[in-house]
């Protein structure tokens, strides 16, 4: 399984070269993950109870990812997206990365890193035209994204698992919030000295649907100010009722979708289509959501066959997870093992291997709990599919995995290693 999943892994990461399309290769080795563990040994009931355990998760993600993906070519589909690039007037390189990347950070905290990734990722395409450019741009969004993700309970997959089983609480914001800060400064700091001149900004070019229908002022406000609204919405849905974040997206969905049904009900078919929901899900890139299904399924076949549970009792063993020094030498690596295999499984994992303790280390908003958040949350950025965020803007976006570790990977690991040593001169 291990072979058949670095074998993948290389694939995707070799995604240009070879001309075959990441999500084949995901798709392949979720399934080949799958069948090998089934050939395995293991009882039919174990094997079935397994695959629907983790499904669940995975169907989660998806639906999220679908709804929330829905809403920005939603909010697209309308002009809507002009009403935060016409009021961004810089060109110069220097100033917008760090506007775009301060609005992200702030944005994932409360959003969450996946939902504000797709959104900017659908921003920086109507605000740069060159390519280099555009996915230098988006690497830094990704490193931005996880960091603000990181420091809120409910900005990141694993920081809403840790604050749902009780190992954090909303003290992380305080211990937390400095080093996710200086992870993402440290990199844009790097890039403030390599940046030089401004952007080419794309031809504003109206769409055919927009010359033969174009929208309205009232009509691109209400469906821009209404689609944030629900994604906003989304986590303060999900604190009110307890119910997994993917509920309140289709809730938010359906009241755009009826929005939009009411407000173009007068059109005939021709125009009504390229404005509605039925419409935009044509443009909706349905390759990423297949890309993360086999990601998942190839990493839920590890978690099931235990491989996972040898790398952190490996940890726990070799680095002595009773001290201080231990735990954050562990946290550091399963942060920059969440670049290559994803952080929920491996969170998940710390949290079966360590219960919450009254006193210590491992106590509620113990240092171990709020440090994993840290790692696990920011870790990811150092590889394009090492987060939910990164996998997102690499299948909007088409950025190349190769492109992403040279260009990108560095930056990530120097502004994850400064938040890391930020936290522990804290302690």
């Amino acid at each position: 399984m291990i072979v058949v999943f670095i074998i993948g892994y290389t694939a995707i990461a070799l995604e240009h070269p070879i001309k075959i399309d990441k999500a084949a290769s995901a798709l392949i080795i979720g399934g080949l993950g799958w069948a090998l563990f089934a050939f395995s040994g293991v009882d039919h009931y174990t094997l079935t109870n397994e695959i629907q355990h983790h499904i669940v998760d995975i169907a989660e993600i998806l639906f999220f990812l679908l709804g929330a993906m829905t809403i920005v070519e939603l909010i697209d589909a309308h002009e809507g997206f002009s009403i935060i690039t016409n009021k961004i007037t810089t060109n110069k390189k220097v100033y917008l990365i760090w506007i775009l990347s301060i609005i992200t950070f702030f944005f994932s905290a409360v959003l969450d890193n996946l939902t504000t990734s797709i959104v900017m990722a659908a921003l920086l395409t109507k605000l740069i035209k060159e390519k280099e450019t555009l996915w230098l741009f988006a690497g830094m969004i990704i490193i931005a994204a996880n960091a603000g993700g990181a420091w809120s309970p409910i900005g990141d997959v694993t920081t809403i698992m840790l604050w749902i089983k009780g190992q954090v609480t909303h003290e992380i914001i305080k211990a937390i919030i400095l080093p996710s800060i200086v992870c993402a400064v440290v990199p844009l700091v790097y890039l403030t000295f390599k940046l030089k001149g401004n952007i080419e900004r794309p031809e504003i070019i109206s769409l055919a649907e927009h010359k033969k229908n174009p929208t309205t002022t009232f009509e691109r406000n209400l469906i821009f100010y209404l689609g944030v609204g629900g994604l906003l919405f989304v986590p303060f849905f999900k604190m009110t009722t307890h119910l997994p974040p993917y509920v309140g997206i289709m809730f938010s969905l359906g009241i755009l979708w009826l929005v939009t049904e009411i407000i173009h009900r007068s059109k005939n078919h021709e125009q009504k289509s390229q404005l509605s929901v039925i419409g935009v899900l044509k443009k909706v890139d349905t390759p990423t959501i297949f890309f993360f299904l086999g990601i998942l399924l190839a990493v839920a076949s590890l978690q099931s066959a235990g491989h996972l549970d040898i790398v952190a009792n490996y940890l726990n063993i070799t680095f002595d997870g009773q001290n201080l020094e231990g735990t954050y030498k562990i946290n550091i690596i399963i942060g920059l093992l969440s670049s290559i295999v994803d952080n929920v499984p491996l969170v998940a994992g710390a949290m079966g291997m360590y219960p919450i303790a009254e006193v210590g280390l491992y106590q509620a908003d113990g240092e171990f709990w709020q440090f994993l958040a840290y790692c696990a949350g920011t870790g990811g950025s150092v590889l394009i599919i090492g987060s939910a965020a990164g996998v997102a803007v690499m299948g909007i976006l088409k950025i190349d995995f190769i492109w992403y570790l040279k260009k990108i990977s560095f930056l990530a690991l120097i502004g994850y290693a400064a938040g890391a040593a930020t936290y522990i001169l804290m302690q």
